[in-house]
């Protein structure tokens, strides 16, 4: 009982709904959970929710990071599978934004039994521009947005803010996204950009066994749709379900949107 609360404490978990299946969602980079709240709050009328903070991110014990346990997704994955064995045995709803994605895959590797199903929202196993696959960026504009972080935090969040939150009519959530890129330690940000931004998880992919839904955006400049192409041609079994909405945030900008996918799979799910 003392571990369960001290993963629960360690990564500011929240919950709400009181009924229903067990849906957990996880942030992206640069995020926390309250980036999820309306769909957060649209799920919880028949779901039970749960919400968490990565260390490092929002409300988690800063205390827990170091630099060891996180140079790579590894540590992140691990916290994931703590996380899950914490709130109980039932086989969850995995909802992971960007790179959680990728974390909940590599999670649902080591525990398919504890993964239900796994969303990938706005994914991307690799970042990085290689041969025929089409990442979205050269390693030197990588290395060249790492750069500018260590030089100029502030300049690198008005470059990406808008990017993830490519929404002229909601300026609010663009700025909402700068304040958030900026919050927390800086040290502990690049640290986790870099694992971010350099991670590959593509030779893991045909080995997932558990029913995978990839949503993919519109106009994305972190996750281009080649990306959706090549996840669903290398998950086994996977459903690919391309948005209207664009920008890398469908969950922040078009949360209507990305609530009615995540709904319809779900419904459907409970129909198999």
């Amino acid at each position: 009982m003392a571990m369960r609360q001290a993963v629960i404490q360690r990564h500011h978990v929240t919950e709400r709904g009181v009924a229903g299946p067990r849906v957990v969602l996880a942030h992206g980079f640069g995020c926390d959970q309250r980036m999820w709240r309306h769909v957060a709050d649209d799920l919880a009328h028949d779901h039970r929710v749960v919400l968490f903070d990565h260390v490092g991110s929002g409300r988690a014990d800063a205390s827990a990071w170091s630099p060891e346990r996180y140079d790579s997704l590894d540590g992140y994955r691990d916290d994931v599978l703590a996380l899950l064995e914490a709130i109980g045995d039932e086989p969850v709803v995995y909802v992971g934004h960007s790179i959680s994605g990728s974390i909940g895959l590599m999670a649902a590797l080591v525990a398919p039994e504890r993964f239900a199903r796994l969303i990938m929202l706005a994914p991307n196993p690799c970042f990085v521009n290689d041969g025929d696959y089409v990442g979205g960026f050269e390693r030197s504009d990588i290395m060249d947005l790492l750069e500018l972080m260590e030089r100029n935090m502030l300049g690198w969040a008005n470059f990406l803010a808008p990017v993830a939150v490519k929404s002229d009519e909601q300026p609010e959530l663009v700025e909402e996204m700068r304040a958030s890129l900026c919050s927390g330690d800086p040290a502990i940000l690049r640290q986790f950009a870099r694992v971010v931004f350099l991670s590959d998880i593509r030779p893991l992919l045909g080995q997932v066994t558990v029913p995978t839904l990839l949503l993919q955006c519109a106009d994305d400049g972190i996750a281009p749709l080649a990306v959706g192409d090549y996840l669903a041609a290398h998950i086994p079994g996977s459903t690919l379900r391309r948005m209207r909405a664009t920008g890398h945030c469908p969950h922040l900008s078009h949360p209507a949107e990305t609530i009615a996918l995540i709904r319809g799979y779900l419904g459907q799910a409970g129909a198999d």
